[in-house]
């Protein structure tokens, strides 16, 4: 089993009974609500990290309801295709924990003995991944700096985060692999077309990775329909528009009793090399 590294000094951190603590002296308290914080003193200084609380209940009951089950279902599958009997996977980008705690559980059916972490960089998201599954280890962290050690990790999980290439190759395996999960052109597009009166498609995914050989593509494509006002807000909610759109624009969702929109993910499936 891997130990997170300490963000000052780069050394394995023992858990202790609350505390995680390295070599050089440095440590770090373990939170009652399920994490421990290692995000870089410089980088602590934002008004704002990750999604809030109210960004995070609409992300939690929306997943929760299984509008993203086939995605969830294809990402499961495809991890445990790619490990071991032992493995160390990391969600990078982990959120409230829907994706990876159905890793976890996956790998476990198949009779395999994971370690399953998680990184986000909001205590609130990774406070409700702890609710989901408390056999999670859960770290705030940023995902340029990932508290994990070199060639540790097995797999990587990155499912609508941002990516950093040489990061994710530093703390794989070589023959390790990524999945990543991204938007395809016309996700949610119906649900754009209720709210702007200009809509546009999402630009086609860069599956290009320095570092990387892309070895499998899925496009999964259905189709859901919301039948409540309070589904589709907490789509929308979770969604990147929610803080770009103006209130006249929101208020056209408001007045919707229900709405059909398309879903659209690719799941790409890469080797470090």
């Amino acid at each position: 089993m891997a130990n997170w590294s300490c963000p000052v000094c780069g050394a394995s951190l023992e858990a202790e009974a609350h505390t995680f603590r390295c070599q050089n002296g440095h440590s770090y308290d373990r939170a009652k609500k399920g994490y421990v914080n290692l995000l870089q003193s410089n980088q602590s200084h934002n008004k704002r990290h990750g999604d809030d609380r109210a960004m995070v209940a609409a992300r939690t009951a929306f997943l929760d309801a299984g509008y993203y089950a086939p995605l969830c279902k294809s990402i499961s599958e495809a991890s445990v295709a790619c490990c071991g009997d032992k493995p160390t996977v990391l969600d990078v980008g982990c959120g409230e924990g829907y994706y990876t705690a159905a890793v976890y559980d996956a790998l476990i059916a198949a009779g395999k003995t994971p370690d399953v972490r998680g990184v986000d960089i909001s205590r609130e998201a990774l406070i409700a991944a702890h609710r989901r599954l408390g056999a999670l280890s859960l770290a705030v962290a940023s995902l340029a700096h990932l508290p994990m050690a070199e060639l540790s990790c097995d797999l990587l999980l990155n499912v609508f985060a941002p990516v950093d290439a040489a990061e994710f190759r530093r703390v794989l395996r070589p023959g390790g692999k990524l999945l990543r999960a991204v938007p395809l052109e016309r996700h949610l597009w119906e649900l754009k077309c209720a709210v702007y009166d200009v809509p546009y498609e999402n630009k086609a995914p860069d599956t290009d990775l320095p570092g990387f050989l892309l070895t499998e593509r899925r496009d999964i494509v259905s189709r859901i329909t919301l039948p409540t006002q309070e589904d589709i807000q907490a789509l929308f909610m979770m969604t990147p528009y929610y803080y770009k759109t103006s209130r006249a624009d929101q208020e056209k969702l408001n007045r919707l009793e229900s709405l059909e929109t398309e879903t659209a993910f690719g799941l790409l499936v890469y080797e470090r090399i």
